[in-house]
């Protein structure tokens, strides 16, 4: 396509979905990708940092570098603002970049759900530094621990019983067992670790028979795993539940949802819950030519309810969305998105995973090997693949992380 004819695409967003639908556009659309940072962040993989078992820059990768030969540039900066009658977005760089396409990619941040004291108390973990905060606190109160001989325990809670929240607790088990246990045996016996969900059972994407796998298997790590347990107040030291004594907790990390990034508010376009309210075909309704995608993205699959916010579905929808502009710029008509779910996976520590693909149910050794492969596939960059096989095999060889390291205060 000549480039005096190519529309102009500008995309807010360097993630799964962004950067998708940025290389599916390469050569075909003039496109300039915006993000507040220079780098993407592979979020599946970020309670790894949190819990000593990665290098956090193991986990990103330079936006420049996963578009260098594609004829795609790039932006750091914000959106502050979209002129919609001249089509054109404005930038907290001061930079107004005009687009015959919009595609808004700005992905999530974490939901309290109106919770009292999780912003003040509870620790996220929607970008590194915030894993690199969670690894700091927890090891920053076992360096407390170490300084007594008596019984004072550290309690450390993981709210949320999603995949995330139970990845983490099961990371912050082995951490406890392995790496602190060999560092001070009397400190590590003193860390206790809950998970806490408010519904009936953990993994609730998953079957019964997969959620009651993964729960045995926290147990066996030693997690206090406390389903039916609605978190009323997150306090300093402590969370208030609705029913029954507070859980102790001198560390709260919350992983109990996402919702739709608040930047979105700015561009003036109409919002779905906490997303863009968008149609089938993952244009924004009554704005044509914008379009969002990924976590943002308001549209809702076949049984009404909105897709989830997870990466595939970032994916698949980047990719769609450069094949609905290239059929609006040569006057064909839209189609409808469907989103092909490839399954739910979780892993909970050495040897214990669980996968589900429609009625292929996976758990144990087989599970756990095929959550590595998929991660190390999707991760972007040889040096990030070679830097995580590299601490994956020290890990697994020493039962160690060499990755204790505070540095949230340097």
């Amino acid at each position: 396509m000549p480039t005096s004819t190519r529309p102009r695409v500008v995309i807010l967003g360097a993630g799964f979905g962004g950067l998708g639908a940025a290389k599916a556009l390469a050569g075909k659309a003039d496109v300039t990708v915006v993000d507040r940072h220079n780098f993407q962040t592979f979020l599946p993989l970020l309670y790894q940092v949190a819990t000593a078992g990665l290098a956090a820059d193991h986990v990103v990768h330079p936006v420049r570098g996963a578009l260098r030969d594609s004829g795609v540039k790039f932006r750091m900066g914000s959106p502050i603002s979209v002129d919609h009658k001249n089509k054109s977005v404005k930038l907290d760089s001061s930079e107004t970049l005009e687009f015959d396409h919009l595609i808004v990619a700005l992905g999530s941040a974490t939901a309290d759900f109106g919770v009292p004291g999780v912003i003040e108390h509870g620790l996220g973990m929607k970008n590194v530094n915030e894993a690199i905060t969670i690894r700091a606190e927890v090891m920053r109160r076992f360096e407390d621990l170490a300084r007594f001989d008596d019984d004072t325990r550290l309690s450390i809670a993981v709210v949320g019983g999603g995949p995330t929240g139970v990845e983490m607790a099961g990371a912050l088990a082995e951490l406890k067992r392995g790496p602190l246990k060999n560092d001070l045996a009397h400190a590590a016996e003193q860390i206790d670790i809950y998970l806490i969900e408010a519904g009936p059972r953990i993994l609730p994407m998953f079957s019964e028979k997969l959620s009651e796998r993964a729960k045995s298997d926290l147990h066996k790590l030693g997690v206090i795993v406390r389903t039916n347990t609605a978190v009323r107040e997150i306090q300093s030291r402590k969370i208030i539940v609705q029913e029954g004594e507070p859980i102790p907790a001198e560390v709260t990390i919350w992983a109990a949802g996402v919702k739709g990034e608040p930047t979105a508010g700015l561009l003036n376009l109409p919002i779905a819950g906490t997303r863009i309210d968008t149609d089938e075909n993952l244009e924004v309704s009554h704005y044509p030519n914008i379009w969002a995608i990924g976590d943002i993205n308001g549209t809702k699959g076949a049984d009404g309810r909105f897709l989830p916010m997870v990466a595939p579905v970032a994916m698949q929808q980047g990719r769609w969305v450069a094949k609905q502009i290239l059929r609006r710029e040569a006057g064909q008509p839209l189609k409808a998105f469907k989103y092909l779910d490839k399954g739910s996976m979780a892993t909970i520590g050495r040897h214990k995973a669980v996968v589900q693909f429609r009625g292929f149910k996976l758990a144990g050794p087989l599970a756990w090997f095929a959550w590595l492969f998929l991660h190390l596939f999707y991760l972007l960059g040889g040096r990030n693949k070679i830097g995580t096989i590299a601490d994956w095999t020290w890990n697994y060889l020493t039962f160690d992380r060499g990755n204790r390291h505070i540095m949230d205060s340097l």
